[in-house]
């Protein structure tokens, strides 16, 4: 497994460390809001229940992006929360951060939901009102530090194992991974990014969390994953 190409795969959720050289977009601006939007509201919900196994994601709440912001498609059983995650999730330095073509299935626990989900939403009531990229790191670095926006708990984890995603031009889904989210802490604690470690982990000082990423073996549907990846 090619563990350097991490940083620049998985920087829509993760990191702006990313390689912006490698990568293809680089739009200066929002396309129209239709191009991020999925016309078929039942694709939309049966790409985001891809993020999980179909015993976790069968009975979570399912999140769909309209013209209003993310909205509830389908009520949850279970504690889990499902969606498709849009460009804007990236953070500042990310090429793709206005890239309609993202589509990225992930499946949050009860306890990251309620750090994760409240911080999508605000992302995209924030690119929904308008305005700068500049503007919109601003309104959220306010929200994180006014605490309208809550931080990572212990225990907070979110499944993206759907081989159907499109994490940006460079990787496009890239490897199945988890994703572990807690407050601030030095990764190399948990043995993360050092030698021979499965483990990689990036901190927020912003956001005052950490988050880790574990690649995995399997895809959603429980086919085997490719092991190394170009």
């Amino acid at each position: 497994m090619k563990i350097k190409s991490i940083s620049l795969a998985l920087v829509l959720f993760i990191s702006s460390q990313g390689n912006a050289q490698s990568a293809k977009a680089d739009l200066p601006s929002m396309a129209p809001l239709e191009q991020y939007l999925m016309s078929d509201r039942n694709a939309e919900i049966a790409l985001a229940r891809t993020a999980a196994p179909e015993s976790i994601s069968g009975n979570a709440e399912i999140l769909i992006l309209t013209r209003r912001g993310f909205e509830t498609a389908v009520k949850g059983t279970n504690g889990f929360v499902c969606m498709v995650a849009r460009s804007w999730s990236a953070y500042s330095e990310d090429p793709d951060f206005w890239n309609p073509k993202l589509r990225v299935p992930i499946c949050y626990n009860a306890v990251a939901a309620r750090s994760q989900v409240p911080v999508t939403m605000k992302r995209t009531e924030v690119v929904l009102a308008g305005g700068s990229k500049a503007r919109f790191f601003d309104a959220i670095k306010a929200a994180i530090e006014s605490r309208e926006l809550p931080t990572a708990e212990p225990g907070a984890v979110a499944y993206m194992l759907s081989r159907q995603g499109y994490l940006n031009d460079h990787v496009g889904h890239w490897l199945p991974h988890l994703m572990f989210y807690t407050p601030q802490t030095d990764p190399k604690g948990w043995g993360a990014g050092l030698p021979g470690s499965p483990m990689i982990g990036f901190e927020h000082t912003t956001e005052h969390s950490t988050v880790f990423i574990v690649p995995v073996s399997r895809w959603s549907d429980g086919t085997p994953a490719p092991s190394d990846e170009p």
